[in-house]
């Protein structure tokens, strides 16, 4: 793993992939086809790309009970006690409506309304991400949503979706699930299909044509994000220990080839046994390819004079996870200012956040945390703003208020306020 010194301008930023010309060809194609034809058009993108000829989309009670039969009663309860983790926290989260009373009898205030649909889309087919499951539903379902529906692609053999994502679909309180993967998931959601109603925001994450078409499709419904690869910056001093640091830049470099694992110390000896460590530690990871070429492209090891050097240089990478693994960890959480989740101290790896702690795993990557933040349960509702004007207020405020907007050259809003106070 290379060492730089922090001068040399550490990033964490890759190109965004915005997909080949032929890929955002065969995206707007599918969409369009969707939009069109429907049904038929899903049945055969899921077999030309899921090589599953389906009849019925829809996930049937029978198959969810089934799940259940093949999920291990151990297994079972950690996700029951993860799913209760992350509702805790997200109830935490929850907004009210508010109202406040001027002394002229004006009322102002605020209207918080939950999205009425939500479509969460899953990726799949051979892997099973249940954690993905848990993490946008339940705080979809904390904010009030009533029709949360859920898309994932077949298995090939099967035909059926993964047992332990429809466990947790049901244990996050999800009933509407249908076997479509893919940019045609993403079309049958946004536009609807006769089997599938359309939603109003699409969440989670998927390959570049999931990606590219959330990006075709924003705007006639709500994302949540453009995700990128995963990333994560280590914030340590000469106490961390070296394997530790090692095997938590490795669980993000194992994530994809474009994965950034990133480590930013004073101290130039945990460093170089770091960088011996990880290279030890790969050698025996079973996705050792990929974590090997994450790190040589994109992993890191930044040597600073100070500390204070050091959270500088961690605000300016603004990673989507940050793990601080220091003396007096707990003192620095305040000088951090852009990170999406920031995990404290050496018992605090990443995973327990991706998994079991209760915050969302659903975070904003490449630099974007310097104005994004976590999946929450504020992306599923919706704000109105209330006005209740009373007589003496428009009185009072009036003439101020057609003179602003005859500042602006709209006569008929002046006039319209002009009515009333002469009435």
């Amino acid at each position: 793993m290379r060492i730089f010194k922090v001068s040399d301008q550490p990033s964490i930023k890759r190109s965004v992939d915005s997909g080949t010309k032929e890929q955002q060809a065969a995206v707007k194609n599918i969409i369009k086809s969707v939009r069109k034809d429907g049904d038929q058009a899903l049945k055969a993108y899921s077999l030309a790309f899921d090589g599953v000829l389906l009849e019925n989309f829809t996930v049937t009670e029978e198959e969810k009970r089934e799940a259940y039969k093949e999920v291990d009663d151990t297994v079972l309860g950690v996700i029951r006690e993860a799913a209760d983790n992350i509702r805790i926290y997200h109830e935490k989260q929850l907004r009210t409506s508010w109202m406040t009373t001027d002394e002229n009898g004006s009322i102002l205030g605020q209207k918080v309304t939950p999205l009425d649909s939500v479509g969460l889309y899953v990726p799949g087919g051979t892997a099973a991400y249940p954690s993905s499951v848990l993490m946008n539903v339940i705080p979809a379902k904390v904010a009030g949503v009533k029709r949360i529906v859920i898309a994932t692609p077949p298995d090939k053999k099967t035909g059926k979706l993964p047992p332990a994502v429809l466990v947790a679909a049901q244990e996050a309180g999800a009933k509407e699930m249908y076997k479509v993967g893919g940019a045609q998931a993403i079309a049958a959601l946004a536009y609807g299909t006769e089997t599938i109603a359309s939603v109003d925001k699409i969440t989670g994450p998927g390959n570049i044509y999931v990606a590219l078409a959330k990006r075709e499709v924003f705007g006639d419904v709500d994302i949540d994000m453009i995700a990128g690869p995963s990333e994560i910056a280590i914030l340590a001093d000469a106490t961390a220990k070296p394997n530790e640091v090692a095997a938590d830049l490795l669980s993000q470099a194992e994530h994809d080839q474009l994965s950034c694992s990133v480590l930013v110390t004073p101290s130039e000896a945990l460093a170089e046994a770091v960088a011996d460590e990880v290279e030890k530690q790969l050698n025996a990871l079973p996705r050792q390819e990929i974590a090997r070429q994450s790190i040589e492209n994109y992993g890191a090891i930044y040597v600073t004079e100070t500390m204070e050097e050091a959270v500088q240089t961690v605000n300016r990478l603004a990673p989507e996870h940050l793990e601080i693994i220091t003396e007096n960890a707990l003192s620095l959480i305040g000088q951090i200012r852009h990170a999406g989740a920031i995990f404290i101290g050496r018992f605090s790896p990443e995973p327990v956040g991706d998994y079991f702690a209760g915050p969302n795993h659903v975070l904003p990557t490449n630099g974007t945390a310097r104005f994004s933040s976590p999946l929450s349960v504020e992306d599923f509702q919706k704000k109105s703003s209330i006005v209740f004007y009373s007589e003496k207020a428009l009185k009072e405020n009036g003439e101020k208020i057609a003179a602003f907007a005859r500042l602006e050259g709209l006569e008929a809003h002046a006039r319209a306020i002009e009515a009333r106070l002469k009435g």
